[in-house]
């Protein structure tokens, strides 16, 4: 499966002048998931002509989404200093996902009550490719289907300040993940998509209780699965 680019629909969350259509967007979504999966690592400085070189871009529009990535804390930008990725924080990991906790798990329960038939159809749109993904290992494309699952679930509580919320905090905590912990065993990451099936099954059934246990179930438990993860060999 060809790696898929990060993009907004037409009427989620992200700011109107971040048109799927434009040249930054791309570029922005392009740099993001890289800075997630590593790929772009913790600390390493970034050089404008060489990602334009490297992402197909021009100078304007790296420039464009490296400022955006700035706003959101993945990226450093200092005068006489360059910019950098920004490094990663355990201690910001944790209040990171502490507030996911509480944000996602109200955006599920309004989901499950004012999602539409088109909120919920794009919801599990997000899940298509999960076996895919997995059997291949692919962390990137897995990366970017997390990403859209929980913005296409905080888009269906139709609030769109909470929803860019959770876009902003989801950045953080997954970076945390992918960048730090063990890679997860296929039968991890399978009982992870059924999970997030179920979250969708719960919002599609327009059960707001389900829907918000479905969700801390989906989040885990950080602080445990931070001391296995590190336990492991």
């Amino acid at each position: 499966m060809a790696p898929k680019t990060i993009t907004p629909r037409a009427n989620d969350t992200r700011l109107d002048e971040w048109s799927p259509q434009l040249l930054k967007s791309r570029l922005y979504g392009q740099l993001l998931i890289d800075i997630i999966v590593g790929r772009l690592a913790p600390g390493e400085r970034l050089d404008e002509q060489i990602l334009a070189e490297r992402y197909g871009g021009g100078l304007a529009g790296i420039r464009e989404a490296l400022a955006r990535l700035a706003l959101e804390g993945l990226v450093l930008r200092r005068a006489r200093v360059g910019t950098m990725v920004a490094p990663l924080d355990l201690m910001e990991a944790r209040e990171a996902f502490a507030a996911r906790a509480l944000v996602e798990v109200e955006c599920a329960g309004l989901a499950a009550r004012l999602a539409t038939d088109a909120d919920i159809a794009a919801i599990r749109a997000t899940l298509s490719d999960g076996e895919a993904a997995i059997a291949k290992n692919d962390a990137r494309a897995l990366a970017v289907m997390d990403e859209a699952f929980h913005v296409a679930v905080a888009s269906a509580s139709h609030n769109r300040v909470l929803a860019k919320l959770v876009m902003s905090l989801h950045h953080q905590t997954a970076r945390f993940w992918l960048v730090t912990m063990r890679e997860p065993s296929l039968e991890e990451s399978r009982f992870a998509l059924d999970q997030h099936r179920a979250l969708a099954d719960a919002i599609a059934a327009h059960d707001p209780a389900r829907a918000q246990d479905a969700m801390r179930e989906a989040l885990g438990d950080f602080p445990a699965d931070v001391k296995r993860a590190w336990a492991a060999p």
